[in-house]
């Protein structure tokens, strides 16, 4: 099945007298009427009801869907985004270990890094999104784990996937990825090769800013010790927010349709305006990773960054106070404009250190030309 068809029936049943949607199972314990029963289920406690931590229904739905757009062998869902990117760096975790990060990661994976890893004695080090096939001078015995995020937080790199993977498999190296730009829609990440593919599912796949949720998709080769992690730290997955994803899911394709289009349309033009000194949107031409976007991606998401040509004290406040359309909030995905400052100067390879005032837009459903109004007269302030 096509994409768009996979939206409307992954994950739900199908035969006489069934419902359209899953049914919301709210439960903490099921009940089995013998020992021989509850030992039986105990044995494979992901492939069924057993106990509300690893799953219900509602649960194994939502993760059925998902495994099924993303094409890989189990999905995991977990309480976050952040949730499903920690239990990912645990699996591959051990005192001595070495993995490298892209250096334009999610901040949150930075720091628990620099603080959760390291005091397990596993080394981080951080690598130039633009490196490609150079990864492989970084790769030592002890690397365990390559983690790529593409396009990365809030100055949009795109990574050639391809030459890392082909580098770390060369070398025996588990790789991951950050997918939730691209949602399983745009990116296709274990055709790649790719081991493990995490989506931040409070963003585009819930939808509507209403629910707190990730979800882990791995290969056969790695599910298992990715499953463990993610068990042994608890952070199930609420079966609230699995419903809220499910019914995200059914609009997605739609949505970032039309939320892709319209913040391609703005990123088209604010590059033509002088008070922008560079627009940071990989389907742009001009945009340096433009040429790996294409040849990976199949279409753009409505979230991109913009740089201000006013580098004087307060222009980013004043630009971003000024919007009407656009409120100041963390997020994006859903259906409303968003706007936040981004800080690429603290990353630890000082190679954004020269920018002027990043200011990542998230694209919502509003019409085109009122969002272009608003940017407008905001940038003339």
């Amino acid at each position: 099945m096509k994409s768009d068809t996979l939206l409307v029936s992954a994950g739900r049943a199908h035969g006489n007298a069934v419902p359209v949607n899953p049914p919301v199972v709210r439960a903490s314990t099921f009940l089995f009427d013998s020992l021989a029963a509850f030992q039986a289920a105990g044995k494979t406690p992901f492939d069924g009801p057993f106990y509300g931590r690893v799953g219900t229904p509602t649960t194994f739905a939502f993760e059925d869907a998902i495994c099924a757009l993303e094409a890989g062998h189990r999905s995991i869902a977990t309480a976050s985004g952040l949730a499903a990117i920690s239990a990912t760096l645990m699996a591959f975790a051990e005192t001595g270990a070495h993995i490298l990060v892209v250096d334009t990661v999610y901040e949150p994976v930075r720091r628990f890094c620099n603080r959760t890893l390291k005091r397990m004695g596993v080394e981080t080090t951080y690598y130039d999104p633009t490196l490609g096939a150079g990864i492989a001078d970084l790769i030592r015995p002890e690397t365990t784990l390559i983690y790529l995020e593409s396009p990365g937080s809030g100055t949009f790199e795109v990574q050639d996937l391809q030459a890392i993977v082909a580098a770390a498999k060369a070398r025996g190296v588990a790789t991951a990825i950050d997918a939730t730009w691209a949602t399983p829609l745009l990116l296709k990440p274990l055709a790649l090769g790719i081991d493990v593919s995490i989506h931040a599912a409070t963003k585009y796949i819930v939808g509507h800013s209403d629910g707190m949720l990730g979800v882990i998709t791995t290969n056969a080769a790695v599910h298992d010790r990715v499953r463990a992690a993610s068990q042994d730290l608890g952070s199930c997955a609420g079966v609230e927010e699995c419903n809220l994803a499910l019914r995200g899911l059914r609009t997605l394709g739609v949505r970032l349709e039309r939320q892709g289009a319209t913040a391609l349309a703005l990123a088209e033009w604010l590059e033509t305006l002088p008070q922008v000194a560079r627009v940071l949107h990989p389907a742009l031409p001009s945009f340096p990773g433009h040429a790996l976007w294409k040849r990976d991606f199949t279409g753009a998401a409505g979230l991109f960054s913009v740089e201000l040509s006013d580098r004087t004290d307060g222009a980013a406040a004043r630009f971003i106070d000024s919007l009407k359309h656009f409120s100041v909030g963390f997020s994006w995905g859903g259906f409303e404009s968003l706007v936040l400052p981004m800080h690429p100067e603290s990353r630890s390879l000082g190679l954004w250190s020269d920018l002027g005032p990043v200011i990542r837009l998230q694209i919502g459903l509003e019409d085109l030309e009122d969002l272009k109004a608003d940017l407008a007269q905001a940038l003339a302030k």
